[in-house]
């Protein structure tokens, strides 16, 4: 019998509470993340059965889906179903005890960029959100994953949920990234040769030389789109950059209890001779700038290839993909005009990815007619920028620079596109209406989507000289 264990097995084991059979276990959970549209019925059910919360502190709260972004000392959601979500999530973490990053907080932010930045993500951890892109946590060798509501409630009352096993996927990419290429790039090529369930049903481990090479902010992007695949986790076995981000943002890992922790946490990696159900291979040398074409993440090209025919695109409803937005086979997407260009969302709205940004459009302009925002995925990503300048930078260009939140990456709030408008988006979804009713959306980097709003069409990042007006 093979005793070597992959990492995610190594994770589960170390959180199971108890084993329900060959398929399921009781999973502990170290960190439960609520949001304010995912939340109510589970409170609501709770109170029902007189329940309390089991463990609050180890449960955080944000408003990050339905707040506005519009610029303003103070927010206010007019908007009464959206303001009565966030009322009552702030009606029940008082009652209950939790930590709120509410409204008007100045540290407020998406969930998925806050909770890292706190320091609140550990490796080894399991950590749980009524959102699928929970994934994003496996940067720092924690096994994140989103839960639905029912099991939204079950954690509150328990700290504990019924999980069902995934099976285990290793990606391993090696070589290096070429310039003008970033990790949003790498994870589109991925899920357009995969396809868009090419992981479905498996925890997805990223290893090999490439991924090593990449900035832990980076790597959050990678985790964060792995679900497009159909992943339910990704991992990155946390190395010295992963320990190293973590300590610099918990200070309460000190003394005895950091020298436990270090130990512990070299431990979190594959054995030698671990099997993995499914493994991939890709080269990172061939990664190009990467765009969506379609209305799912897998309709995917590179910026020098062009739109396939439906006999040879990969899914179903490819015909129905081109109608919706309006392209036909054999065209490059490369001058295709854009509306709007949103930069934001859990998958690229931290530091790293503004600083990239800025480096584009840095002595250039958005182009006329455009309309371009930049929302920061937190209070503290916001602020650090505008320290940096790159906020100024920004504004001087004609960029819209708004308040934290997800804002248009799913228009749940009053950021959306008119019908017909085509958007350059640093988001993660594409599917028809994602943006707004009629909308169409191309998935790109934060570079690449910084180059459309300059030049007022899709384009190339490796054509730009950096700093040098069009």
């Amino acid at each position: 019998m093979n005793a070597a264990r992959t990492l995610y097995r190594k994770l589960v084991e170390s959180h199971t509470v108890a084993v329900l059979d060959e398929q399921n276990v009781l999973l502990f959970c170290d960190l439960h993340l609520m949001n304010e549209y995912t939340s109510p019925q589970a409170f609501a059910g709770l109170h029902e059965q007189s329940r309390a919360v089991l463990v609050p502190g180890q449960n955080v709260a944000t408003v990050s889906h339905v707040i506005p972004t519009h610029p303003g000392a103070h927010r206010v959601i007019r908007d009464p179903a959206a303001a009565l979500q966030a009322s009552n999530l702030k009606r029940n973490c008082t009652r209950h005890g939790i930590a709120l990053f509410d409204t008007n907080d100045a540290l407020q932010g998406i969930e998925h960029i806050i909770a890292p930045e706190h320091g609140m993500i550990r490796p080894g951890m399991v950590v749980i959100c009524g959102d699928s892109h929970t994934t994003t946590y496996g940067a720092l060798g924690a096994l994140g994953f989103g839960i639905g509501t029912s099991e939204v409630g079950h954690v509150l009352a328990t700290q504990a949920l019924v999980y069902r096993l995934a099976g285990d996927m290793r990606i391993r990419v090696d070589g290096r990234l070429p310039t003008g290429t970033t990790s949003k790039d790498l994870i589109l090529m991925i899920i357009g040769r995969i396809s868009a369930q090419g992981a479905r049903g498996h925890v997805v481990e990223f290893c090999g030389s490439a991924i090593a090479a990449l900035s832990i902010e980076a790597r959050f992007t990678l985790c964060n789109m792995a679900v497009e695949a159909g992943a339910r986790g990704a991992l990155v076995a946390p190395d010295q950059a992963a320990v190293d981000y973590v300590l610099a943002r918990a200070p309460d890992i000190s003394g005895d209890l950091r020298e436990r922790a270090l130990a512990h946490w070299a431990t979190l990696r594959s054995d030698d001779g671990a099997r993995f159900d499914i493994e991939h291979r890709f080269d990172a040398s061939d990664v190009a700038p990467h765009v969506t074409w379609g209305t799912s993440p897998d309709q995917v090209i590179p910026i020098d290839g062009t739109v396939p025919a439906p006999e040879g695109a990969r899914g179903a409803g490819t015909e129905q993909a081109l109608r919706y937005t309006g392209l036909r086979a054999g065209m490059s997407l490369e001058g295709l005009a854009v509306d709007h260009v949103f930069i934001g969302s859990c998958t690229n709205a931290r530091i790293e990815d503004l600083r990239e940004v800025a480096e584009v459009v840095r002595g250039r302009r958005v182009a006329h007619g455009l309309r371009a925002m930049v929302v920061p995925g937190s209070g503290a990503v916001k602020a650090q920028a505008e320290a940096e300048g790159i906020a100024q930078l920004l504004v001087d260009a004609g960029f819209e620079w708004r308040l934290p939140g997800c804002s248009m990456c799913l228009a749940m709030n009053d950021d959306i596109l008119a019908p017909g408008q085509r958007c350059a988006s640093t988001t993660n979804r594409n599917f028809e209406g994602r943006q707004g009713r009629g909308a169409i959306t191309h998935l790109m980097s934060p570079a690449m989507a910084a180059a459309a709003a300059v030049t007022g069409r899709i384009t190339d990042i490796r054509r730009l000289t950096p700093g040098r007006p069009e």
